[in-house]
């Protein structure tokens, strides 16, 4: 038997054996490692103060829209019959809840009782699904520009203040950055290469995405900008194709995570125009103090995600439009287009302007990579690449770090509502008329799980209507 013949077989016995498998390269164990060390950080900073205010829940839209009517479905069909938001993080929330409780006696036993459990489940699912997306993003800038920009734009995503404040509350903000993410990992390989698996990822997570929240769909225009200006797409006739895949999967996408956009159209329909008119509601709404949109949402992203990376972004914008107009088309494109978008409306929230913070921490990444870079080349007149590297990150995570902590253990400790609530129940007599902020919901004035016998409505006090008056 010959040399080659026998390299397959066993020296004493003569038995193929199969051929050895090839180990990961220490590069990509590295890789792997750096990605999950950003995941468990993000999930960190998300999970810290989780419990805030519970039991009562002051935050008006997450007291009102998804945990109530993913516990509503244990009653009745999964028709949510509320569109004003989608529903695909509500039905999440449903199986959470179902896969803790089992069924509508126990969840509605245990909101009933004392809604703290069922808020911290939900609230959970947020954080976690804020965390995935920071490894998503990961992908995504990797496949981008390389794993070095990927890295920082994710540990950027992972520290940002309004990612990681809001990632402490059952609304639908931040669990939209995951599929979107993921839709970003397909931008970019369509950037890239243009492969049909790439255009599908793309309109996929869009799809999904959008069925988390509408404003989601911004995204398109990644896609159709990297679809016509990658070098590398192919033909006229493969990338049109491809887009034709991504419609299609986004439609699927779409329909599956909120079926009955489609079984209940009116419906779906008027709470589309319900949330277009209440958006633009000239009455505005209470505490808003600026009268410019755009003025205030660019002011947010100060704070939102930070002096260094708002700056680096918008240097990234140009310096990547000289080297790679593609990318910087796919990347510039949403963020202006919603900037413009909600900057026109009357009413302003700072979360409303997350579906675009991942553009921004991938083009705050690359420039400050960038300018670290030619710094540090120029001082130490030789390649610096970990260095330039270390001080990007830094520059740029440093200000969400020190707010993203400060916050987590302030959320941590006792809330002053409540705190002062203990000392009311303390000190008035049930059945007393009190009047109070109406920031306060109204279960604020009732004890969880024990209605009141003193009061006719089972509330401790009674609380003056402010929010009406």
């Amino acid at each position: 038997m010959s040399t080659a013949a026998s390299a397959g077989r066993s020296q004493d016995t003569g038995i193929a054996t199969p051929p050895a498998r090839r180990r990961p390269r220490p590069a990509t164990l590295a890789w792997a490692a750096a990605i999950a060390g950003l995941f468990l950080l993000a999930l960190a900073l998300r999970l810290w103060g989780l419990r805030t205010g519970l039991p009562f829940v002051y935050n008006a839209d997450e007291n009102a829209h998804f945990v109530p009517r993913a516990i509503g479905m244990f009653g009745h069909s999964y028709n949510p019959d509320y569109f004003i938001n989608p529903p695909a993080y509500t039905y999440l929330v449903h199986v959470a809840l179902w896969l803790r409780f089992g069924g509508r006696e126990a969840v509605g036993a245990s909101y009933a009782a004392d809604p703290t459990t069922v808020f911290t489940i939900a609230r959970a699912l947020s954080g976690l699904l804020g965390a995935l997306a920071v490894g998503f993003l990961a992908w995504a800038g990797a496949r981008m520009f390389d794993r070095r920009t990927g890295f920082v734009a994710a540990l950027l995503l992972a520290v940002a203040f309004l990612p990681v404040h809001y990632g402490h509350f059952a609304l639908n903000d931040v669990p939209t950055l995951a599929p979107l993410c993921v839709a970003l990992v397909g931008v970019a390989g369509v950037l890239r290469r243009g492969h049909p698996l790439d255009y599908a990822v793309a309109g996929a997570g869009l799809g999904v995405a959008c069925a988390t929240k509408y404003t989601a769909g911004i995204l398109v225009l990644s896609l159709l900008a990297a679809a016509a200006l990658s070098r590398d797409a192919g033909s006229v006739r493969r990338r049109l194709g491809g887009l034709a895949l991504a419609g299609v999967l986004a439609l699927g996408g779409f329909l599956i995570a909120n079926p009955y956009a489609l079984f209940d159209y009116e419906t779906f329909r008027a709470g589309l125009e319900k949330q277009s008119q209440a958006a633009g509601d000239e009455t505005g709404k209470l505490g808003i103090t600026q009268d410019n949109g755009l003025l205030y949402y660019l002011g947010t992203l100060s704070w939102g995600l930070g002096w260094v990376p708002a700056a680096a972004a918008a240097g990234g914008v140009i310096g990547l439009a000289r080297r790679d107009r593609a990318a910087a088309l796919a990347l510039a494109l949403p963020c202006v287009a919603l900037l413009l978008f909600l900057g026109t409306q009357q009413r302003f929230f700072a979360r409303w302007l997350l579906p675009i913070y991942p553009l921004l921490c991938l083009l705050a990444a690359w420039g400050a990579l960038q300018v670290a870079g030619w710094v540090l080349q120029r001082v130490r007149r030789r390649p610096a690449l970990g260095a330039a590297t270390a001080v990007a990150a830094v520059l740029l995570c440093a200000q969400g770090a020190v707010y993203s902590v400060h916050n987590d253990r302030v959320l941590a400790r006792a809330d002053t509502r409540n705190v002062t609530r203990e000392w009311m129940v303390r000190a008035i007599p049930e059945g007393s008329k009190v009047v109070v902020e109406p920031v306060f919901p109204d279960q604020w004035a009732s004890d969880p799980g024990r209605p009141s016998r003193v009061t006719g409505n089972g509330t401790r006090w009674n609380k003056w209507p402010t929010s009406r008056s």
